[in-house]
C-alpha cells in the first residue's frame, strides 16, 4: 500500500468509525504505528483531521472539507472541466481565477498559455508561475490557512483595479432559487468582486455542487454566463439553470 492509498484507508476508517486509535489504523493498513503517526501528523497539519490523546477523528461534517481531501475527489471530472474552461479562454485574454480544487485544475490547463491571469489562491499561482508565456498578476490579501486562498480588502481592491475578459469561479453550491453560494464569507466577498470586474463569468463546478446551498450568498444564478460541469449533472437541475439564461457545458 503506497502513501496515497494508506491515507485513503485512514480517512475511510475514520469516516466509518468516527474515531480510531493509532494501533487500530496500523492494523487496518498493515503499516507500522510510526508510519501511521507520521500520516496523522501531516493530515492534522493540513486540517483534514484532529489528532489528540492517541486517537484521531475527521473534522466536523458541517465544516468545509479541507483542500487536501477535496482535491482527491472527482479528479477525472475536474480535469475534463478544466480542459473545457481552457477552450473558452483565448490567447491574449485576461482572467480572474478563483480558489479551490477545480480552479487549481484550470490553472494547470492555462499554464504556458499567452494569457494574463490573476489567481486567487497560492496553489493556482504556483501552477502558473513557471511559464514564461503566462503573465501572472497577484492581488495581495490574507492567505487562508490550509485552503491557501486569498481574501480580505487587499484581494478585493486588487480585483477592482483590473477589468477581466473572464472570471472563472468555483462554488460550494449552485441552484436556481438560491444562486451561487459558498461556505467561507471572506471568499464570498472575493467572488463578488471578481464578478463585478469581469465581462463574462464562467462557473466551473462538478456535479456534486449542483442543487446544493451553503451559507454565503454570492449572487443570483443570472450573474453566471456559462456553467461548465460534468456529465453526472442531473438533467432537471441543468434544465432549470438553462432556463435562467445560463449556457451549460457538460463534459
Amino acid at each position: 500500500m503506497d502513501s496515497a492509498a494508506r491515507v485513503d484507508a485512514i480517512v475511510a476508517r475514520l469516516r466509518e468509525a468516527g474515531e480510531a486509535t493509532v494501533a487500530d489504523l496500523a492494523e487496518r493498513t498493515g503499516y507500522s504505528e510510526a508510519a501511521i503517526r507520521a500520516d496523522l501528523a501531516r493530515l492534522s497539519a493540513a486540517g483534514v483531521l484532529r489528532w489528540a490523546g492517541g486517537s484521531a477523528g475527521l473534522v466536523p461534517r458541517d465544516r468545509e472539507p479541507p483542500f487536501a481531501v477535496r482535491e482527491r475527489r472527482a479528479t477525472a471530472a475536474k480535469r475534463r472541466i478544466a480542459a473545457a474552461v481552457g477552450g473558452l479562454v483565448h490567447d491574449g485574454h485576461t482572467v480572474a481565477l478563483d480558489s479551490g480544487t477545480t480552479a487549481a485544475a484550470v490553472a494547470r490547463e492555462l499554464a504556458d498559455r499567452s494569457v494574463t491571469v490573476m489567481p486567487l489562491s497560492l496553489q493556482a499561482a504556483s501552477a502558473l508561475s513557471a511559464s514564461p508565456h503566462t503573465r501572472l498578476v497577484l492581488p495581495g490579501g490574507d492567505v487562508r490557512p490550509g485552503e491557501l486562498s486569498l481574501t480580505g480588502p487587499l484581494t478585493e481592491a486588487g480585483l477592482g483595479a483590473v477589468r477581466f475578459d473572464t472570471a472563472v469561479l468555483g462554488c460550494c453550491g449552485l441552484s436556481v432559487p438560491d444562486g451561487v453560494t459558498a461556505r467561507d464569507l471572506g471568499e464570498v466577498a472575493v467572488k463578488r468582486a471578481a464578478m463585478r470586474s469581469a465581462r463574462r463569468v464562467v462557473m466551473a463546478a462538478d456535479s456534486s455542487k449542483l442543487g446544493q446551498v451553503t451559507m454565503g450568498h454570492v449572487g443570483p444564478i443570472d450573474q453566471v454566463d456559462t456553467l461548465v460541469t460534468d456529465t453526472d449533472a442531473p438533467d432537471d437541475i441543468v434544465t432549470e439553470i438553462q432556463a435562467s439564461g445560463v449556457a451549460v457545458l457538460r463534459v
